[in-house]
């Protein structure tokens, strides 16, 4: 689709409805995650950001993961609910993307940088953030939609020990993707930005 920056940055929205038809090679998902580990910012260059892609089938898996995860703690009258959602919002797209920060990085940027030991990891969570809006927004600009989970750290074990994870690293949040059914309602303003801008 190609729209201008600003105009990829309004659209982007929660889309909670999918299906997995594939608008794009995958290829192209992959090439619009390492361009964004390769480009966003990240603090004194720590570039701690680590970010793990699932095709179709390991997609799959991992919802399955979540739902059996779940089942563990959800309530069993409330779980038919809980696994309604996960079917039909999260797993029925065509691929998720986890995002993870290596807490070995971090621990280093400690040692270099002891001033600022303390805000490590608020900086690297702000950096994970500005990962996580790029390759959203330019996953709606391919046409896909998207939404932003965290079903961590209930599930961090077992998707670690799946696939391997080395152990430092830590899951922050996951983002199913696919094509979207239905246009999201329009955005509520529960605080206009008026009142949220200060001008000087």
């Amino acid at each position: 689709m190609k729209r201008n920056f600003m105009d990829a940055v309004v659209h982007r929205r929660s889309y909670y409805a999918l299906n997995n038809n594939r608008l794009v090679d995958e290829a192209q998902v992959c090439e619009i995650v390492k361009k964004t580990l390769e480009t966003a910012p990240s603090p004194f260059n720590i570039q701690s950001a680590r970010i793990v892609v699932l095709g179709y089938s390991a997609h799959l898996e991992f919802w399955d993961i979540v739902e059996h995860s779940l089942r563990q703690v959800v309530p069993e009258e409330r779980f038919v609910a809980t696994r309604d959602k996960l079917h039909t919002s999260f797993r029925s797209g065509c691929g998720t993307i986890l995002f993870y920060e290596d807490m070995a990085a971090h621990e280093s940027l400690r040692q270099q940088f002891p001033l600022y030991a303390d805000k490590v990891e608020s900086f690297a969570l702000q950096s994970s953030g500005m990962h996580q809006f790029i390759i959203w927004t330019a996953l709606e600009d391919l046409g896909y939609g998207a939404s932003l989970q965290h079903y961590n750290p209930i599930v961090d074990e077992a998707v670690s020990r799946r696939w391997s994870l080395p152990a430092t690293w830590q899951l922050i949040a996951q983002m199913p993707y696919g094509t979207p059914l239905h246009i999201p309602a329009d955005r509520v303003q529960t605080s206009p930005a008026d009142e949220r801008m200060w001008i000087f």
